[in-house]
């Protein structure tokens, strides 16, 4: 594998969302071997900065489910967020929804609060152009042309690496996509149950324990 890329919470973090050391010491020691790892998240572009900047990360960004991605070509925002506002406002009419906290700074999706069941989101937009995703810690209201698999073949271009010489792990149902295009899947003991039918491997310790299991077995072994 030529690059690791790595959803955050969930995947690396533990089920408090506070990072684990584990996975830290991983991603330190795949750096120093000459192996960028690529932040695949549903976070914010500043928030997920913060991250690759406190993590010592180099191979780039995909931020907001695949609504932007920055690398040493610099920022695209690819996300439509019109599409995202519109049908926030509708379900706003219908439903006592929230965004999350810090919302302003999100420039691609909306993220909401897991104060109503996702299930009654896509019921009530189902007639609207947006992708829904609940990553266990937001429910995001996002543009369907982008997703993570699709942002992360943009970043592996700007890498000069092609996409199947990537090594993706993750934990939820909006990292199904850029597990897809990797080269090779690999879901944590703590993932949904899709992404573990679809993974090459599946760890056998849970968050940031099973991602620095993955980077240890497939790319520091």
């Amino acid at each position: 594998m030529k690059a690791i890329a790595l959803d955050i919470d969930g995947t690396i973090t533990n089920k408090n969302r506070r990072a684990c050391i584990s996975a830290i010491k991983a991603i330190h020691q795949a750096e120093d071997s000459g192996i960028p790892v690529i932040i695949v998240t549903g976070n914010m572009l500043c928030s997920s900065r913060m991250i690759s900047t406190l993590l010592g990360t180099t191979g780039g960004l995909v931020a907001e489910n695949g609504g932007i991605i920055e690398t040493s070509n610099g920022r695209k925002i690819l996300g439509d967020f019109n599409k995202c506002e519109k049908a926030y406002n509708y379900l706003k009419s219908k439903h006592d929804v929230d965004k999350v906290d810090l919302s302003n700074h999100r420039i691609s999706e909306i993220a909401l609060t897991r104060k109503i069941p996702v299930e009654v989101i896509k019921e009530t937009l189902k007639d609207f152009e947006v992708k829904i995703y609940d990553s266990k810690f937001a429910i995001h209201l996002t543009d369907p042309a982008v997703n993570k698999g699709s942002s992360l073949r943009m970043v592996a271009a700007d890498l000069g690496i092609n996409v199947k010489d990537i090594m993706a792990i993750g934990d939820g149902e909006n990292d199904i996509e850029f597990l897809e295009v990797s080269g090779l899947k690999v879901a944590v003991a703590n993932a949904n149950p899709e992404l573990k039918n679809m993974a090459d491997y599946v760890t056998t310790s849970y968050y940031g324990d099973g991602a620095a299991e993955a980077i240890y077995k497939f790319v520091l072994k």
